[in-house]
């Protein structure tokens, strides 16, 4: 399920599969304020080790600087490393310099609009007749037009993660997500995100989240609920 998550959604999509992983087993309580209390402190795997850690000492933490430190740990990395591993996922360096390429030629695309905008008008006199500028300005528009294109057909399909194996996986995991078992749920969680999660209070917390995205984690400790309710409170003791 980590394996499919990160060719679905990458490093944080993970992080958010082992936190409704861990809610759903009474091992984690995602308020519908945005934090995130330990229950069991006991991790299963790496992944809910690195959750539990990422949340601290203190057994509570806001859900998004958890989100953001589960994600960049090395547990995730070893996921990523071992899908590169097997071809199913790609290699961040390809990643970025696929991006870094598009831009560059939606960069040059706009280059020959303005330039050509500017040689047609131009006030100065020239001998070239005005079409035929335009048809000079014309042609390397219409090959970068067609390598974004080409760009778009080519890597469109598959997701900024999976590699074509990778999307080929991911789609017969699409097609069994049609149980009621709690594999199942996982599994959709996986594929579609926090999108697919069902319980009101799960998805409260997940917006809630949502809202307060890129905040440095000094400010959550400051905003620590006191009196709240029994839902901010940590247990003291292990089941």
């Amino acid at each position: 399920l980590y394996e499919a998550a990160f060719l679905s959604g990458g490093p944080r999509r993970v992080a958010d599969l082992t936190l409704v992983s861990m809610a759903r087993q009474r091992r984690l309580l995602l308020a519908h304020t945005g934090w995130a209390t330990v229950v069991d402190p006991r991790g299963r795997d790496e992944m809910e080790r690195t959750v539990i850690g990422a949340i601290g000492p203190e057994g509570q933490s806001r859900i998004a600087p958890v989100r953001a430190d589960a994600a960049s740990a090395d547990a995730v990395r070893s996921i990523a490393d071992r899908l590169v591993d097997a071809g199913l996922a790609v290699p961040d360096g390809a990643r970025s310099g696929i991006a870094a390429a598009v831009r560059q030629v939606r960069l040059a695309s706009v280059a020959v609009v303005a330039l050509g905008a500017i040689a047609l008008l131009a006030p100065a006199p020239s001998e070239m007749p005005r079409h035929l500028v335009a048809l000079w300005f014309a042609l390397p528009l219409a090959l970068s037009l067609s390598c974004l294109a080409i760009a778009r057909m080519e890597i469109h399909p598959y997701s900024r993660w999976a590699s074509p194996a990778g999307q080929r996986l991911l789609g017969a995991l699409t097609r069994r997500t049609g149980g009621t078992d709690e594999r199942t749920y996982l599994t959709s969680v996986a594929v579609r995100g926090s999108s697919a999660v069902g319980e009101p209070d799960l998805r409260a917390a997940f917006a809630h989240r949502e809202q307060h995205r890129g905040r440095p984690r000094e400010e959550w400790r400051g905003e620590r609920p006191g009196g709240h309710g029994e839902e901010h409170r940590r247990p003291h003791g292990r089941d």
